[in-house]
């Protein structure tokens, strides 16, 4: 009985007390079992995060340096906001109120409601309302049911508005003017006004070359000095204004090529009324929305900024001037505003592109404290250089020159070789398709083969001349036959051995002379024995036509009061109407210079500070015919490239006789206008302007 109690099994001896669970333990012929992934309890878990928050809280310097650290980058984060935020009234949701809202949407739909004869004055102490003649106020409508009153519903913005228009009445009044031209420009902009409207073809461009200037994406030499001059630099190019004109679309021209080059560009838009606000955005262009602050402080932080035009006198003497500089200074802008930089002209090159006083004088305080002056033509630096030594103002550097050139584009589109050529599109080829667009445009227009297109493009304005043009084209229709005299046939009969260039100059020659009397047709006849009929060939029966094409209609830059006086004279003059074509602004400008003959640059005054559209022309083979003045005299070549006449008047019978010259000898328009082609490829295509642009920059940043 002992023996059987004494007795044990070996495996109870042996065992252990733990759970049947533990692997260790477990008998062979029980089932195995697995731990799971975790390898702490719910329990453990527990006491393990108490202890963190525990250890948290025990550590009061840790929790002191987080707080200090959020507290801080608050601050740098409410301050960087501050400092270059343009939207200040929006921020930290100073405009999340709903009252504020509402507020900004009734004063942005009565922002003009202004009381000109009787005003009501609300009395805040009384229910009474007064009428008063010599204050003026701004007045908001509620809502019915908004028991809120006026006063304490108008935020802290709209009040420094209504302070600002109460001492503004004179920029108000011109803001109306101008809203008033505006309207008056879309009534014009008609068919029925204008009669014979053509264009814009940007469509049959597009159809013709099957290539658009849209899907360029950059042509900048990544090799050339200028690329690795700008790259990564930061620029800031003002604007005077977006109206397609040749200062504005230049500018944009050198942003598009500074973005295409690494450099960073921000645009500082002085008046944003124009057609180039949507060619900025699709350039990707940054233009800053506030022109004053804001603008400064980019300015302060960019390499160099460039101004367009000396109308960007007002925003560089907001940056350079002192105050009581600003005061004296009439020429500016309404807003004067208060962040002033004296330093700020260090870093400005001035680039002008007008010539006339006017612009001088409104420029004249601030044209000593710029880096440097930048023109367009040899004529205007001499004339302003002049008048600053009248002035007694000591430029702080030599100026530079930097004549405008051809794009890329429409060196493309003209056949002159440059950098979106490809072996598909090369210049031989592309030749080839203007002449297609040339038919395509001149069908659209109603033109016959025969018929002479002259051309001019810039705004509608008395210092354009186009209504001089007009009076010459009448004298052409009404003094000239279409019928080719036989005087005149035996004055312009050439020598067989004469050079062709050498011809049209003594054609020219035999012209003016049989004009004044000074030659008979005997001593012609002598003196051109030997000679044969080149010119005036009366081949056919059909009469060769002068057709006018004048734009730009629409133009921001256009003066009504001109363009009507256009139309007044068009109207007295029916037959004179009939030949006369009109086409809007635009900056698809290849298919009218593939479709014209004879390009003309009328500009009166001082002439046309440079002439872009003038080099242009020349580009797509067009002689020119411009006033003896300004910088046409610099780029056309008389007898070479184009005929020369006087301004004014005396002017328009000159011109009356080169047009009935060129109608007459179409050889001679394309000698000439070969010429000028050969001209424009040796001095005015892009990489010529951006060799002289790589001087200007370098004297510019050399310092920085």
């Amino acid at each position: 009985m002992e023996e059987s109690v004494s007795k044990v099994p070996p495996s109870l001896r042996l065992g252990s007390f733990k759970s049947s669970l533990s692997g260790r333990s477990t008998p062979k012929s029980s089932p195995t079992f697995r731990r799971l992934h975790s390898s702490r309890t719910p329990r453990r878990e527990a006491r393990s995060g108490a202890g963190g928050i525990q250890w948290f809280r025990s550590n009061r310097l840790v929790y002191w340096l987080l707080l200090i650290t959020l507290w801080a980058y608050l601050g740098f984060y409410v301050q960087s906001r501050w400092a270059h935020g343009h939207k200040k009234e929006e921020f930290l949701g100073f405009t999340g109120d709903p009252r504020n809202k509402l507020l900004d949407a009734e004063k942005n739909a009565r922002r003009d409601l202004l009381a000109d004869d009787s005003l009501v004055a609300v009395n805040t102490g009384t229910n009474k309302t007064q009428v008063s003649s010599d204050r003026k106020f701004n007045v908001i409508l509620a809502k019915k049911g908004n028991e809120v009153s006026s006063r304490k519903k108008r935020s802290k913005r709209a009040r420094r508005n209504l302070h600002k228009m109460r001492g503004k009445p004179k920029e108000k009044m011109n803001n109306e003017i101008r809203d008033t031209e505006d309207q008056e420009q879309e009534i014009l902009l008609t068919n029925s006004t204008y009669r014979l409207l053509v264009g814009p073809f940007g469509s049959v461009e597009d159809r013709v070359l099957e290539w658009s200037p849209e899907k360029r994406s950059g042509t900048c030499d990544r090799k050339g000095h200028f690329a690795r001059l700008v790259w990564s630099r930061r620029l800031v190019l003002v604007f005077h204004e977006l109206s397609m004109t040749g200062a504005p679309i230049s500018m944009m021209e050198l942003a598009t090529e500074l973005l295409s080059c690494g450099a960073t560009v921000s645009a500082v838009v002085l008046s944003k009324k124009g057609g180039l606000a949507s060619e900025l955005a699709r350039r990707r262009i940054k233009v800053l929305e506030d022109r004053a602050d804001l603008s400064f402080k980019t300015a302060m932080k960019a390499d160099l900024v460039i101004a367009g035009s000396a109308v960007c006198a007002s925003w560089i003497a907001s940056r350079v001037l002192s105050h009581r500089a600003l005061l004296k200074c009439d020429v500016l802008v309404s807003d004067q505003y208060i962040a002033h930089f004296p330093a700020g002209g260090s870093q400005i090159a001035w680039w002008i592109m007008e010539n006339r006083r006017e612009y001088f004088d409104r420029s004249k305080l601030v044209l000593h404290r710029v880096k440097m002056l930048i023109f367009l033509s040899e004529l205007q630096s001499k004339q302003w250089l002049t008048w600053c030594q009248e002035e007694n103002i000591k430029l702080r550097s030599q100026p530079a020159l930097v004549p405008l050139a051809v794009n890329d584009e429409l060196a493309f589109v003209a056949g002159i070789p440059c950098s979106l050529n490809t072996p598909s599109s090369s210049p031989e080829k592309m030749l080839e398709k203007r002449q297609l667009l040339r038919d395509a445009v001149r069908k659209e227009m109603g033109l016959k083969d025969n018929d002479m297109l002259v051309m001019s493009l810039s705004s509608i304005n008395a210092g354009k001349g186009q209504l001089f043009l007009l009076e010459a084209a009448h004298l052409f229709i009404d003094q000239y036959p279409l019928q080719t005299g036989s005087e005149v046939k035996k004055s312009l009969d050439i020598r067989h051995d004469h050079s062709t260039l050498g011809v049209k100059h003594h054609l020219r020659g035999l012209v003016l002379k049989s004009s004044n009397g000074d030659l008979s047709s005997r001593d012609l006849r002598t003196r051109n024995s030997h000679r044969r009929k080149m010119l005036f060939d009366s081949q056919g029966t059909e009469e060769q036509a002068l057709k006018v094409l004048i734009g730009s209609v629409g133009s921001k830059s256009n003066k009504i009061s001109y363009v009507k006086e256009n139309l007044r004279f068009l109207s007295q003059h029916a037959k004179l109407s009939e030949s006369v074509l009109w086409t809007p602004t635009t900056t698809r400008v290849a298919s009218l210079y593939s479709a014209a003959d004879v390009y003309i640059m009328n500009s009166q005054g001082l002439g046309e500070t440079f002439g872009r559209v003038t080099v242009e022309a020349m580009a797509f083979g067009l002689p020119v015919l411009g006033t003896d003045a300004g910088g046409t005299k610099e780029i056309v070549d008389h007898n070479v490239t184009g005929l020369l006449h006087p301004m004014g008047h005396p002017g328009t019978q000159v011109l009356a006789e080169n047009l009935r010259f060129l109608l007459k000898n179409p050889s001679a328009r394309k000698q000439m206008g070969m010429e000028g082609r050969k001209k424009v490829e040796r001095n005015y295509l892009k990489k010529h302007m951006y060799k002289r642009f790589v001087e200007v920059l370098t004297r510019c940043m050399r310092s920085r």
